[in-house]
């Protein structure tokens, strides 16, 4: 379960560049959006699929789904072409009635097409779905504040993980602010040990230093006004500043020489921290599986984790979160029968689902999850994970994930660029202020 909302950004992004003038003439199944009939739900196939292709048996022998006069039918489609997949179907008569979304500018388009139901008031209506979740994943799935998405897989925050025996070595503690990780970044350098660990080849493990330290710096607002679509918003002084402090730390050589050809999806950043030759490693929560699998021993017994620190003077919350908050099920607004899909959603929230998820190795982000933690693979990382997102006042989604897709590919670059030296802080936020 290394990562599959990240593995979607690395395999298809360019694919998801869709057209919502291409969308709006469009149906889907019957196009009724009442009710009666077969709902369609396509799903990333993956191996989690198996724990929808169990949600839609319970579901469909379930007296819910008679009360609502449907069953659900189940698309699964390969993980590689569902970016691809998902586009073309949505724009032809046999679009699905709900599918599988990472959230953000994955739907923007068919948001904007009016091609999604706002899920909104149903959410405030209904017990299960309003309570049924932690707010802030429900939060940030949505669009300019409005929700289209159910939570329906597992949280994957952005963790700095830290290599507990080293930091016993040299007599470090983890970070809480940013000066103290500007010490402990001295002396790990002194003592000839490579601060942080970055797979920098693959650019998207850069992206999650600047998304911490904007929020950190000026707090989630800041980038809420780049995922609406307003690129002025770069132009936010904490971009800025978020981007000079990666120059600083760069030069600092926090990250060691040659980090921009050290790649994460070969294991090249992990092997980097799990033998020692760094201290720390900025990653998805995914790392932990990652390293359990490659590293059993290390992943055992030396690997501590701890939240970003808080930027001295900054205005984000130490709590606040960044990363994948949740995988979504949207409706298409021409659905056939509205109501066995809206059923088929607060099902999302059961005891039944949220165990399987858990046995799966996932942290399910339903408000029941955290008494049930116990029975995780990985019980006590599991618990730190439930306990972030739980308590954090914001979770920004990744920002390759929550920006137009016609932004992705661009801002990448910028990004890169910024950290192999190519260009300065003000380039950097330049160029992305003239995204279009």
């Amino acid at each position: 379960m290394e990562s599959y909302s990240r593995r979607w950004f690395l395999g298809a992004g360019a694919t998801t560049l869709i057209s919502a003038a291409g969308l709006t003439a469009c149906g889907s199944g019957s196009g009724s959006g009442g009710s009666g009939g077969t709902v369609t739900a396509m799903v990333y196939g993956d191996d989690a699929a198996k724990i929808q292709t169990a949600q839609v048996d319970r579901f469909n022998g379930s007296a819910a789904a008679k009360k609502a006069g449907g069953k659900v039918r189940l698309q699964k489609i390969p993980a590689a072409d569902y970016p691809a997949k998902l586009r073309t179907a949505m724009g032809s008569p046999n679009a699905p009635d709900v599918f599988f979304n990472w959230g953000g500018g994955s739907i923007k388009a068919y948001q904007e097409a009016g091609r999604l139901i706002d899920l909104t008031d149903t959410i405030k209506s209904d017990a299960v779905l309003r309570d049924g979740f932690l707010r802030t994943v429900l939060d940030a799935g949505a669009l300019k504040g409005r929700m289209y998405g159910i939570p329906m897989r597992g949280t994957q925050p952005v963790v700095l993980f830290y290599n507990k025996t080293l930091f016993a070595q040299h007599k470090l503690q983890p970070p809480t602010t940013w000066d103290q990780l500007l010490d402990v970044n001295a002396k790990l350098k002194k003592a000839g040990v490579t601060p942080f660990a970055l797979g920098g080849a693959d650019i998207w493990p850069e992206l999650m230093w600047l998304e911490y330290l904007v929020d950190r710096i000026g707090g989630p607002q800041v980038f809420a006004k780049i995922k609406d679509g307003d690129a002025s918003g770069w132009g936010d002084p904490a971009v800025l500043k978020a981007a000079q402090t990666v120059k600083q730390l760069i030069d600092d050589g926090a990250f060691g020489q040659g980090y921009s050809s050290v790649s994460y999806n070969n294991h090249g950043a992990s092997a980097a921290f799990a033998k020692g030759k760094a201290a720390m490693h900025l990653m998805g929560s995914w790392e932990f599986s990652t390293l359990l699998g490659i590293f059993p021993d290390f992943a055992k017994k030396d690997v501590g984790w701890c939240a970003f620190p808080k930027f001295d003077g900054g205005s984000g919350d130490i709590r606040n979160v960044v990363g994948n908050p949740n995988n979504y099920w949207s409706v298409n607004s021409r659905v056939s029968n509205k109501d066995a899909a809206i059923a088929f959603l607060r099902d999302c929230a059961s005891e039944t689902y949220t165990k399987a998820l858990i046995a799966n190795g996932d942290v399910p982000t339903t408000t029941i999850a955290a008494k049930m933690l116990d029975s995780s693979p990985n019980p006590e990382f599991a618990k730190y994970q439930y306990q972030m997102v739980q308590q954090a006042p914001a979770f920004t989604l990744s920002w390759d994930q929550a920006v137009d897709p016609g932004w992705q590919q661009p801002m990448l670059t910028e990004i890169n660029k910024l950290f192999v030296g190519k260009s300065s802080p003000e380039q950097f936020v330049s160029a992305l202020k003239g995204l279009k």
